[in-house]
């Protein structure tokens, strides 16, 4: 009798165990059927053309360990991700990146750090990075960005979006590609307003603003014209702040990639409206190449170990309680 009671107890406190641990597990499974993810392990993917030698040195600077699984970025990589109408070779891909689990809510972030003392990432701001990433799929990551000699930094994503692939979520490559065409649309208004750090962050908070009211749109059963994304557009641009900053011209770029992102899967999802405002929060007061504190990159990687450190000991419960009735 003492016996048959234990046993029902075990099979109890079991029960609890499992019914407490599956609301993750159930939120990872829903997850993977949407076009929005997040990361289960921590990545380092070197660009291709980057020598074998750098590789040390390349991890110094993104803060990485021995438990980065660690990738490679190809010029097959770009084009699938990117552009399949591109000539980029594998020497080309020359940026590196790191990308780590973030805290639920906590949208993306991105740093990009220097290389020997010297900012390689010439072209791309960490506030693009952070938006266009979200745009792609991406969600609940940080990501650190560097290059071992001066690239403009486009082909610095396609790194990310290999990560995601290999950790067991592909990403849509239409969200990706037309994401990546942001970086583009962006970059005219970015460079015109160079002097002036708070833009980069102000410019893509309003790009944010306007994919979420599009995406809330087309959820509600709504198409909008191009006409009603450049009003959206421009009203986000004014509630920013820099709607005298930005040309027509450069409206109109980045209105062409946004009737794009309408079209695109992403904005049929209902976390890409949930998420995209916590990556908005991140960018639109930042300013310079570092939106993520070193303290929270660690915090992000002791995160991703507890969990393991939990999922271990989880493990040999379940062993210890099936020993108790073989």
């Amino acid at each position: 009798m003492m016996f048959k009671s234990l046993r029902r107890f075990t099979y109890s406190l079991l029960a609890i165990l499992l019914a407490c641990l599956s609301v993750p597990l159930l939120a990872k499974a829903d997850g993977q059927s949407t076009t929005t993810h997040t990361l289960n392990s921590s990545y380092v993917v070197y660009g291709a053309g980057v020598a074998s030698e750098h590789y040390a040195d390349l991890d110094n600077v993104l803060g990485t360990d021995s438990n980065f699984k660690k990738l490679t970025s190809t010029a097959s990589d770009y084009r699938k991700y990117i552009s399949d109408s591109t000539n980029t070779t594998d020497a080309a891909m020359i940026s590196s990146v790191a990308i780590a689990p973030g805290d639920p809510g906590s949208g993306v972030k991105v740093n990009i750090k220097d290389y020997n003392g010297s900012n390689n990432i010439t072209t791309v701001t960490a506030q693009q990075y952070a938006l266009v990433a979200q745009m792609a799929g991406v969600t609940d990551v940080t990501i650190v960005v560097t290059a071992n000699r001066p690239v403009s930094g486009e082909a610095a994503l396609t790194g990310v979006y290999k990560a995601f692939a290999a950790d067991g979520a592909t990403l849509n490559t239409t969200n990706t590609a037309t994401a990546n065409q942001m970086l583009d649309a962006t970059q005219d208004a970015i460079n015109a307003n160079s002097d002036d750090k708070t833009y980069p962050g102000k410019l893509m908070a309003a790009v944010g603003d306007t994919t979420k009211q599009i995406a809330q749109e087309k959820q509600d059963g709504n198409s909008l014209t191009t006409d009603q994304i450049a009003k959206l557009l421009e009203e986000a641009l004014a509630k920013r702040g820099i709607s005298e900053q930005t040309t027509t011209n450069q409206v109109n770029n980045i209105v062409n990639v946004l009737v794009n992102f309408q079209n695109s899967p992403i904005s049929s999802s209902s976390k890409y409206v949930s998420n995209v405002g916590n990556t908005i929060n991140n960018v639109k007061n930042s300013t310079g190449n570092l939106m993520n504190k070193a303290k929270d990159w660690a915090s992000s990687l002791d995160t991703k170990k507890a969990s393991e450190t939990a999922q271990n000991w989880f493990q040999k419960l379940i062993a210890w309680i099936q020993s108790l009735f073989s």
